[in-house]
């Protein structure tokens, strides 16, 4: 995802009009509108500022990161971190073979826990 999308997308999630936000960041909306259509490069400066003001990393307004706090997930296990991590190596045709493989384990342990309700 380009930065320039993502930073439009905060400003709509924040449910501000690119003139509110301009106001409350002080500056011209001309120059804002040019970062938000990728006319114009965000500055590091500015990114920094974006990212203060809603609160999230700076990979994340780079696009680098799909967690607003970066890599660093508090919903998620160190394991799990890790697990994600490899699987962002992996081919688009094995991610979809291990996607596969996952529905195969969980439709087994589904029907172990049913085997073992009716036995129990």
């Amino acid at each position: 995802m380009q930065h320039y999308q993502r930073i439009r997308d905060l400003r709509e999630d924040a449910d501000l009009t690119q003139e509110a936000l301009c106001k409350l960041l002080y500056m011209h909306k001309t120059t804002y509108t040019n970062y938000e259509q990728g006319k114009h490069s965000v500055p590091l400066d500015f990114a920094v500022t974006l990212a203060e003001f809603y609160s999230v990393s700076l990979d994340y307004i780079a696009g680098l990161s799909n967690f607003p706090q970066g890599d660093a997930n508090p919903d998620l296990q160190q394991d799990e971190i890790n697990l994600v991590n490899k699987f962002k190596l992996l081919t688009e045709r094995k991610k979809g073979r291990l996607e596969q493989f996952l529905e195969t384990l969980l439709e087994q342990q589904d029907e172990e826990v049913r085997q073992c309700k009716e036995a129990g």
